[in-house]
C-alpha cells in the first residue's frame, strides 16, 4: 500500500498574497511527489510556484479581504473543477479560520478535520491564545490588553519595558499600512501611538511581558494531530536560527526536546485540536518553563524540515488521516536541516549530518528554485532603488542634534506563514 491515496487529489488554499512564500512550494511538491494531483488556489502571478512541475491546476484565489460567502463561492467553484472530493490544505491563518467555519458546507467536496468550528480562530487570535493558556494552566507570557492609549502607555510601564506589542488577529492587518504584526516596544510612548491605530488594524493590540531571547530559547513544534487526538509526524521540535530581520526562519535543525513536545500534546489535547499546527515557544532564562508563544492552525512554511523517517510529513499526515491511511510510525531524523537559500545562501552550502532540504531548489523540480532567484534579484533591487531615491529626497543640511530612539526589532517574533 503506498503512503497516500493518490485517488483523492489535494487543494491548497492560500489568500496570503506573499510570492515568496516558500511553505506554498514544499506543499505542493510533499503531496506531488507521493503521486497526488495538487490544485492550488493562490495568487501565484510571478511566484515561483507556479512554475513548479508538481501542480495539476491553478486556480484564482478569494481576495485578501474576501468575506466567508465570497471564500466559499471560490471554493465551490473549484471543486467543480477539480470534479471529485478533495483533501483540503490551508496555508494561512485566514483560510484556516474560514474553511473550519464552512466545514458543513464544503462536506462533500472537501475532507477537512473534525473540530469545533471556532477552534482555530480561537487559538489564532493571540488575545484568545492567552485567555486558553490561562484557563489551562499552561505557561504564556504575562498579558494585557488594553483599552485606550493612555490605559496602553500605563500597562507597557507595569508590564515591565520593553514590551511586546501583537495585534490580536495579524491577518486582518491592512497591506501598505506600515504595521507589523509584532514588535518590541521601549516606551510608554511607543505603546500609546501603536495603539492609536487600533481601527486601522482591524483588531484589538495586547502587550505581553518581554522575554529576552538567547541561545537554545526559542523552539517552535510543528506536528498533526490526528482523528484520535494523538499528535503525529513534524515533531520533536527544533532550534530555528532566526536572522535578523528576515521575520522567518531560514535556517533550522531538527533537534529534539522532550519537554516542548509534552506541552505541544497538552495543549492539543486540553483544546481538543485536530489537524496540522505550528506552535512557537520561548523558554524563559529566569525560571527554565517554555512558554507558549503562538498557535498556528496551518502548517508553518519550514514544515518539511520535519520529514521523518518514513518520509511523513505533516501535510502528508492530514492527506493520509482524513483518506482513511494508517499513519507510518517513523523516526525523527537528527540533525537534519532546512534552508531558505534566498535568506541564508552560505548556509545553504554547508552539510548536515541529517540530510539538508532547500525551500527553493530541488534536482527534481528546477524551474522554482531558478525562477526564485530571478525574482529575488528583482525584489532586492526594487527595495534598493526606492531607497536611494527617499534618500535623493532629503535635503542636504546638517541635521539639528536629537536624542537617538532605539530602533524596533522582532525578538519574540517568529514567521509563521
Amino acid at each position: 500500500m503506498s503512503l497516500l491515496d493518490t485517488r483523492v487529489p489535494a487543494v491548497v488554499l492560500r489568500i496570503d498574497r506573499n510570492p515568496f512564500h516558500h511553505g506554498t512550494l514544499g506543499a505542493v511538491r510533499s503531496l506531488g511527489r507521493a503521486g497526488v494531483d495538487v490544485h492550488v488556489v493562490a495568487d501565484c502571478a510571478g511566484s515561483p510556484v507556479a512554475r513548479s512541475r508538481f501542480v495539476r491546476r491553478l486556480h484564482a484565489p478569494p481576495s485578501p479581504d474576501a468575506s466567508a460567502d465570497e471564500v466559499l463561492a471560490v471554493l465551490r467553484r473549484v471543486a467543480a473543477q477539480v470534479g471529485r472530493p478533495a483533501v483540503l490544505v490551508p496555508m494561512d491563518d485566514a483560510t484556516a479560520i474560514a474553511t473550519a467555519r464552512l466545514r458543513e458546507e464544503l462536506t462533500g467536496s472537501y475532507l477537512l478535520p473534525v473540530m469545533p468550528s471556532a477552534l482555530p480562530e480561537r487559538v489564532a487570535d493571540k488575545a484568545e491564545l492567552a485567555a486558553v493558556c490561562a484557563s489551562a494552566g499552561l505557561p504564556h507570557p504575562r498579558t494585557e490588553v488594553p483599552d485606550t492609549p493612555a490605559r496602553a502607555g500605563e500597562d507597557a510601564l507595569r508590564l515591565g519595558l520593553p514590551v511586546v506589542a501583537k495585534w490580536s488577529r495579524p491577518w486582518l492587518l491592512p497591506a501598505g499600512s506600515g504595521l507589523r504584526s509584532t514588535q518590541v516596544l521601549h516606551t510608554a510612548r511607543e505603546a500609546r501611538e501603536l495603539h492609536a491605530r487600533t481601527a486601522e488594524a482591524g483588531s484589538p493590540l495586547l502587550l505581553q511581558a518581554f522575554l529576552p531571547p538567547g541561545a537554545d530559547r526559542d523552539w517552535f513544534f510543528h506536528g498533526y494531530a490526528d482523528r484520535t487526538g494523538t499528535v503525529r509526524a513534524g515533531g520533536p521540535p527544533q532550534a530555528p536560527v532566526l536572522p535578523r530581520g528576515a521575520g522567518l526562519t531560514a535556517v533550522g535543525r531538527w533537534t529534539p526536546n522532550s519537554e516542548v513536545t509534552a506541552l505541544a500534546e497538552r495543549v492539543t489535547g486540553e483544546l481538543g485540536y485536530r489537524g496540522i499546527l505550528d506552535l512557537d515557544f520561548r523558554r524563559c532564562g529566569a525560571t527554565g518553563r517554555y512558554h507558549l508563544l503562538d498557535f498556528n492552525p496551518r502548517p508553518g512554511a519550514q514544515f518539511r524540515l520535519f520529514t521523518d523517517s518514513a518520509g511523513l510529513d505533516v501535510v502528508r499526515a492530514l492527506h493520509a488521516d482524513l483518506t482513511g491511511r494508517p499513519l507510518p510510525d517513523g523516526d525523527p531524523v537528527t540533525g537534519r536541516a532546512f534552508v531558505v537559500e534566498n535568506y541564508a545562501p552560505l548556509a545553504a552550502l554547508r552539510p548536515a549530518p541529517g540530510g539538508r532540504e532547500l525551500a527553493w531548489w530541488a534536482g527534481d523540480d528546477r524551474v522554482p528554485g531558478l525562477a526564485m532567484w530571478a525574482l529575488w534579484a528583482r525584489h532586492v533591487s526594487g527595495r534598493l532603488r526606492r531607497r536611494l531615491g527617499a534618500a535623493a529626497e532629503v535635503p542636504a543640511q546638517r541635521p539639528a542634534p536629537r536624542a537617538v530612539t532605539p530602533s524596533l526589532t522582532t525578538d519574540n517574533e517568529k514567521a509563521s506563514s
